[in-house]
């Protein structure tokens, strides 16, 4: 385990805890398997799957964040993250195994920190590919709150271009 990058998730996140050495091991886990470094632009993505304290260390160790586009939120809930290589084509997809034992916080966060890979996590393919680059669009103000909303997130509502937040959804219940 690099400690010096330990404390630097550390410091980004502002405690250390269990949930942020899941997100420490799964980069550890995905560097080895895929040979990836930090992401200066967009050569690694990431897809996780959830919002929680491990989505920092993925953001310190391999450069994945949502403003450059090479990390996404894939809203499952599960402790499950898809890490992808685009000069080699090559991905994983880390899920964190049940947990049995009966430890404490700090215990856990140990074990976590110091236990291989393969015991924490199943590796796994993800089912779907390397999402495409991040695109720029062209910026639509929403004819009734005046806000700009890029044009895929625009809507039509009774002629009118709107933005997510004035759009009233309509649905029969399907």
């Amino acid at each position: 385990m690099n400690k010096q990058e330990w404390q630097k998730c550390v410091e980004f996140h502002g405690h250390e805890c269990p949930g942020l050495a899941i997100g420490f091991k799964a980069c550890e886990a995905a560097r080895e398997k895929l040979g990836i470094a930090f992401s200066e632009d967009e050569e690694v993505v990431c897809v996780t799957e959830n919002d929680a304290c491990g989505v920092d260390a993925i953001q310190v160790i391999t450069g994945c964040t949502m403003g450059k586009g090479n990390l996404l939120y894939r809203s499952t809930g599960k402790q499950a993250y898809s890490f992808y290589n685009r000069a080699t084509g090559e991905s994983v997809r880390l899920v964190l195994k049940p947990f049995g034992g009966d430890m404490d916080r700090e215990k856990r966060q140990a074990y976590l920190l110091e236990a291989p890979a393969g015991e924490i996590f199943e590796f796994k393919t993800p089912k779907y590919t390397v999402p495409e680059k991040a695109r720029l669009f062209s910026t639509i103000l929403c004819e009734e709150c005046n806000e700009g909303s890029p044009e895929h997130k625009i809507r039509l509502q009774a002629g009118k271009k709107v933005c997510q937040d004035c759009f009233a959804e309509y649905s029969r219940g399907w």
